[in-house]
C-alpha cells in the first residue's frame, strides 16, 4: 500500500467518495434524461428546490450498494426558511421506487429524527410501493408507526410528484397536509394490479390523477408542476410551528395593524338571501396577501385557509354563501373537522366566519351521513383548545351555528355580530311553512328575525355587536388579548373524545 500521507486515510477516503458518487447518480443517465424529459424533476432536484440552499445533509447514502443506489429513497435533513426539517423523497429512476426492507428502515428513521427532534417531515412521493423481490416477512417496524406518531406532534406534510401506489401511497392520508402535481396519481393498487384482479381498464389518471384525489378529498392542493408543488410545502411550513412543542411565530411589518375594513359593506349584503364570495371578506380582513386556501375544491361550501392577522398565523373557517347558501354538507364537515384539528394541534388561532341556513337537508345529504360529518366538524371546534374567535355575518341556524363555534360559553374568547343578523332554530320562511303559518304570522316571523340580533344583545347571547367595518380591529384587539394565555411552554394537544 503506497504512502498516501499522515494517517493513511487516503485510499478509504477516495472508496468513500467513489460509493457516493455511484449513489448519487440514481438510476443512471438514460433513466434520469426519460424522467427530467417527462418535465419531472429528479428526487434530489425535488429536495434540492424544497430546502434553503446549501443546507441538506444525507443520511443512509449507501443503503442499496450499487444494485439500488440509496435504495430508491433519498433522505436526510436540511433548513427550509432557516427552519430544520427532515426530508425524504421516492427515486422513480431506482427500481421504480419500491420499498425495500432496508428502505423501509430509512423511511422509520426519517419520521423518528423528526418526532425526536421535533421539527417537521416532508415525505416526496413517486413510487410503486414495495419491492416484489425484496424480503419483509422479519420482525422489523414498518415506517408507518413512526409516520402515525408524528401527528399531532410535528407538521407531516406530503406531495405526490408522480405515481404512488400500495405501500408508498399511505403516508398521504396521514399527513396534515397534501399536495400533488399535475403529473401526480395516487392509489391503492396502480392498473395493473386493478386489470389483474378485477378485469377493470384504466389509466392512472382516471384512477387516481389529481381530479380523482381531489374529489376524493384525499389530495387538499393541486400544482401544474413538481417546483410549483414544491413551493406550495415551503407556504404552508410558514404559518406552522417546527411542532407542537413550540407556538407559531408572529412575522412583524407590512400590514399587521389595526384599520377599517369599509369596503367590506360592499361585499356582504345585507340581504340575507343575496350571495357573495366570503373568500373577498377573508382577504379583506386579514393581513394582506397572506390568505393561503387548503383544499378549495373539496367540500366548497366551507372555506378553509390559512392567514396572518396582526402578523400571527391564523386558521380561518368560513361558510361560503356562493354555494348552497352557506349550508354545511358532508364534504364541508369533514373537511373542517380535519383542518380545526391541525390548526389546534399546533396552537393555531381558530377564526369563524358564520353565514349559513343549517348544515344541508334533504335526502341526498341524510344518506352521505350529514349528522355524522356535522357532528364530527362540531366535536373538533368544541374540544379545540387554541383561542377561538366568531363572527356571525349574517345567518346561523340550528346545527349550522353549533358547528361554527356560536354555543354560548363554549370556550370562545370572543363572539361578535353584525347588525341585523339572523339566528335561531331555523329561518322565518322554514319556520313559517313547518307551522303552516297564514300570512300575518309568517310577517311576525319575519320581523321577529330581524331582530334576533338585538334581542340576543340585549340578553347579552354574543359578546358585542359591531359594525361590520370594525371587523378587523376587534378581531385584532382579542387575539392580541387571547394570546396572553400562552404563558406556559407549548405541549401537544391531549386528545381523549372519539369522534364521530
Amino acid at each position: 500500500m503506497a504512502d498516501d500521507g499522515p494517517g493513511h486515510w487516503q485510499e478509504a477516503l477516495d472508496d468513500l467518495a467513489e460509493r457516493r458518487r455511484v449513489s448519487r447518480g440514481m438510476g443512471g443517465a438514460e433513466r434520469l434524461a426519460k424522467h427530467r424529459g417527462a418535465g419531472k424533476l429528479d428526487a434530489r432536484a425535488r429536495i434540492d428546490h424544497l430546502l434553503d440552499p446549501g443546507s441538506f445533509l444525507e443520511l443512509g447514502t449507501l443503503v442499496g450498494g450499487e444494485d439500488a443506489p440509496a435504495d430508491a429513497i433519498v433522505m436526510g435533513s436540511g433548513r427550509i426558511d432557516g427552519r430544520p426539517v427532515m426530508v425524504a423523497a421516492e427515486d422513480f429512476t431506482v427500481k421504480a421506487g419500491t420499498i425495500s426492507a432496508a428502505a423501509n428502515a430509512k423511511r422509520y428513521r426519517v419520521a423518528d429524527i423528526a418526532l425526536i427532534d421535533r421539527v417537521p417531515l416532508v415525505m416526496m412521493l413517486e413510487g410503486a410501493g414495495f419491492r416484489a423481490e425484496g424480503s419483509h416477512g422479519t420482525r422489523t417496524p414498518t415506517d408507518l408507526l413512526s409516520q402515525s406518531r408524528c401527528s399531532g406532534n410535528v407538521p407531516v406534510v406530503t406531495a405526490v410528484l408522480g405515481a404512488s401506489a400500495g405501500h408508498g401511497a399511505l403516508v398521504a392520508p396521514m399527513s396534515d397536509f397534501t399536495v400533488m402535481s399535475r403529473q401526480g396519481a395516487i392509489f391503492t393498487a396502480g392498473p395493473p394490479v386493478v386489470h389483474e384482479s378485477l378485469g377493470e381498464t384504466i389509466t392512472k389518471e382516471d384512477l387516481g390523477g389529481p381530479a380523482v384525489a381531489l374529489a376524493s378529498g384525499l389530495v387538499m392542493n393541486v400544482a401544474d408542476d413538481d417546483r410549483a408543488a414544491l413551493d406550495l410545502v415551503r407556504l404552508y411550513l410558514d404559518y406552522f410551528p417546527s411542532s407542537a412543542w413550540s407556538y407559531p411565530e408572529q412575522i412583524a411589518g407590512g400590514d399587521d395593524g389595526p384599520r377599517p375594513v369599509d369596503e367590506i359593506l360592499a361585499i356582504v349584503p345585507r340581504n340575507g338571501r343575496l350571495v357573495y364570495d366570503v373568500r373577498d371578506v377573508i382577504d379583506l380582513v386579514f393581513d394582506e396577501g397572506t390568505a393561503f386556501e387548503v383544499q378549495p375544491a373539496f367540500g366548497p361550501t366551507v372555506v378553509t385557509a390559512l392567514a396572518r392577522l396582526g402578523g400571527h398565523p391564523v386558521a380561518v373557517v368560513a361558510n361560503q354563501p356562493k354555494i348552497n347558501a352557506g349550508s354545511v354538507d358532508v364534504d364541508g364537515a369533514d373537511k373542517a373537522a380535519r383542518f380545526v384539528m391541525v390548526a389546534d394541534s399546533f396552537h393555531l388561532p381558530i377564526v369563524f366566519l358564520s353565514d349559513n341556513p343549517g348544515v344541508m337537508p334533504g335526502s341526498a345529504s341524510e344518506r352521505a351521513g350529514i349528522l355524522r360529518s356535522g357532528a364530527r366538524m362540531f366535536a373538533a371546534q368544541t374540544q379545540a383548545t387554541s383561542p377561538k374567535f366568531t363572527v356571525v355575518l349574517r345567518k346561523a341556524y340550528g346545527f349550522g351555528s353549533m358547528v361554527m363555534g356560536m354555543i354560548p360559553f363554549d370556550n370562545q374568547s370572543a363572539v361578535f355580530t353584525f347588525p341585523g343578523a339572523t339566528m335561531g332554530a331555523m329561518g322565518a320562511a322554514a319556520m313559517s311553512r313547518s307551522r303552516g303559518s297564514d300570512v300575518d304570522e309568517a310577517e311576525l316571523l319575519r320581523t321577529m328575525e330581524l331582530e334576533a340580533s338585538y334581542r340576543s344583545a340585549q340578553t347579552f347571547g354574543g359578546d358585542e355587536l359591531i359594525d361590520p367595518r370594525d371587523t378587523r380591529n376587534v378581531l385584532l384587539h382579542s387575539l392580541e388579548r387571547a394570546l396572553h394565555r400562552r404563558q406556559a411552554p407549548a405541549a401537544p394537544v391531549a386528545r381523549v373524545a372519539i369522534l364521530p
